[in-house]
């Protein structure tokens, strides 16, 4: 059984090919995913996913049930990228969705200095958003964990080149004894291996992605071989972050917004290259991870 603790299933890219990759998670053995939303205009999406599709058969027999046969668990969020798109509504709309489902758990968010200083000018990925600096990413970020601390929800955080920031912030608010009780998970995590043990200190899981799997990231493959058992979960964030051919079995079609899309029903290869990676046999890692998956998230 693989459990996915990242991902954005509700994507408006993946709704036409939604039908087969239910039917290719099934057939991958995917048992648990966590669907992420990361903007006010898709969490109603994460939420009509949780809802049982179903179509009427042509031939008007019964309807065909399109709900894959795992367990999707939603998580909201304001992602550090649309931050500066958010509307005067955002943190009382979020209170409703979490309010609404006592499953849902807050994510993604996060901070990001990346789109700050390194992302160019006309990178398609963050068109017609205006990039809020670092300051006002802090300011919602913080607000968003107060919510999950208020309705003791697990956490799901991104991060790209302010891990010391993230660090410095989570260590004040543990300080006042207001992190989210649940732990959090650091999704994709491209920190140095030094901070692992502060992280984790807080209450951080670290999440695998095989796109690190690419001969460029090294680094990040080491850091991944240094993460304790008890605190390392794997994750697709499909449709993002495809992996390097060899290890991304299933494939979708390119569209406008995505050339290349991961198919979420790719985890069970990232489980096989992460096992390879620690050198430990497949089923002691599924068995472990399956225990962190449901310690964070229940």
């Amino acid at each position: 059984m693989y459990f996915d603790a990242h991902n954005h299933l509700a994507a408006a890219s993946l709704a036409p090919c939604r039908a087969q990759i239910f039917a290719d998670l099934a057939a991958a053995g995917i048992t648990r995913a966590i669907v992420n939303g990361t903007e006010e205009s898709d969490w109603p999406a994460v939420a009509q996913l949780l809802v049982a599709p179903a179509r009427p058969q042509s031939d008007g027999g019964s309807a065909l049930n399109l709900r894959p046969p795992l367990i999707l668990t939603p998580s909201y969020g304001l992602h550090p990228w649309d931050v500066g798109n958010r509307s005067p509504l955002w943190l009382e709309t979020l209170r409703t969705y979490l309010i609404a489902d006592p499953r849902a758990a807050v994510g993604e968010i996060g901070v990001d200095r990346w789109m700050l200083d390194r992302a160019r000018p006309d990178d398609p990925r963050l068109a017609g958003l205006r990039r809020a600096p670092l300051e006002e990413q802090l300011a919602v970020f913080t607000t968003q964990l107060a919510l999950a601390h208020e309705f003791a929800r697990p956490v799901t955080i991104h991060c790209i080149d302010a891990f010391g920031l993230l660090l410095e912030t989570l260590q004040s608010l543990h300080a006042a004894n207001r992190l989210p009780p649940r732990g959090f998970l650091l999704h994709a995590y491209s920190g140095s291996a030094e901070m692992i043990a502060p992280f984790a200190a807080l209450g951080a899981y670290f999440s695998f992605n095989a796109a690190y799997l690419a001969p460029r990231h090294t680094r990040l493959r080491e850091v991944f071989q240094r993460i304790p058992a008890a605190r390392l979960l794997v994750e697709t964030d499909a449709p993002a972050m495809l992996a390097p051919p060899a290890h991304a079995p299933f494939s979708l079609p390119p569209s406008p917004e995505n050339p290349s899309p991961n198919h979420p029903a790719n985890l069970a290869a990232a489980y096989a290259a992460l096992a390879e990676l620690r050198r430990v046999p497949l089923a002691a890692l599924t068995a472990q991870i399956e225990e962190n998956f449901h310690r964070l998230f229940g």
